[in-house]
């Protein structure tokens, strides 16, 4: 059986639709992963929207959205995605960094849809929602041969990082998280542990992080050093910044493949398989 990912949205902060960025890609995060015949959805951003209509000409009747946090970069393509209205069509939403708060998952995505943010409210949708939380640290399984392990980020408001495993090999996506300088992260280091493939917060390089310490967001560097600590076999450098364009992404990747050759820059539309 095939196991897959697909980036539908590669960038963070805002969707970046310039004729500059369009190698890389300007939508926010998105990335579909399939396990066999069987789909799930990392984030909701802008990316969702363009994933939705292809999941519907597919006939896909059900996938599962896992959120990593709920800021609008990566919920805002939610209520674009058009399967979502579909009557027999199954949804399940899944957060895990709202647990023990005052809101809920089903209450956040349905205030960025009520007036007068938004015309069309969570209610009217026509497929099937199910909401549901999860812990840090949760270990839970996901359709048929699907393990999830789950693990809190460093990000304002907090956020949750996903290792997703099946037939005996896995993807782990970590976004949106903050490294402390010679300090490695042990809950990521423990998520990615001889991952197959890593999906990492790569929004700042080292010179710009100096300038941004406390926003909640990584280094390239810092993703090369945990993934070679960790033995990860590949690392996608992820979320890219909107205001890098293609040119300064070329850049960037190309000198991360001159640390580690098993690194490469996230491409929307691009699309790898484990074997």
């Amino acid at each position: 059986m095939s196991f897959s990912v697909t980036f539908w949205g590669v960038r963070g902060t805002i969707p970046c639709p310039m004729a500059s960025h369009l190698g890389f890609g300007g939508n926010t995060s998105c990335v579909e992963v399939r396990a066999g015949d069987q789909r799930l959805i990392l984030d909701a951003g802008t990316g969702i929207r363009l994933l939705g209509r292809k999941l519907l000409k597919e006939g896909m009747k059900s996938a599962t959205l896992l959120l990593s946090h709920t800021h609008l970069d990566h919920i805002s393509g939610f209520p674009f995605f058009a399967p979502a209205y579909t009557p027999g069509f199954s949804l399940d939403i899944v957060s895990g960094h709202l647990t023990g708060g005052t809101l809920n998952i089903e209450a956040v995505m349905a205030r960025q849809m009520e007036r007068p943010l938004f015309p069309v409210p969570l209610r009217t949708m026509g497929g099937t929602l199910r909401f549901t939380e999860v812990g840090a640290r949760d270990d839970f399984m996901v359709g048929t041969g699907i393990r999830i392990r789950t693990a809190p980020l460093n990000h304002p408001d907090g956020a949750t990082g996903y290792r997703i495993e099946y037939e005996g090999k896995s993807i782990v996506y970590v976004t949106d998280t903050e490294h402390v300088p010679g300090k490695p992260d042990q809950n990521i280091l423990d998520l990615i542990d001889r991952a197959d493939l890593v999906l990492y917060d790569s929004t700042y390089t080292d010179d710009e992080y100096q300038q941004r310490v406390g926003w909640g967001h990584s280094t390239w560097t810092e993703g090369v050093r945990l993934c070679r600590q960790a033995g990860v076999r590949k690392l996608a450098l992820f979320h890219h910044d909107p205001d890098r364009d293609d040119a300064a992404m070329a850049q960037i990747e190309q000198a991360a493949q001159a640390v580690w050759p098993p690194v490469f820059a996230a491409r929307e539309g691009m699309s790898v398989t484990l074997v």
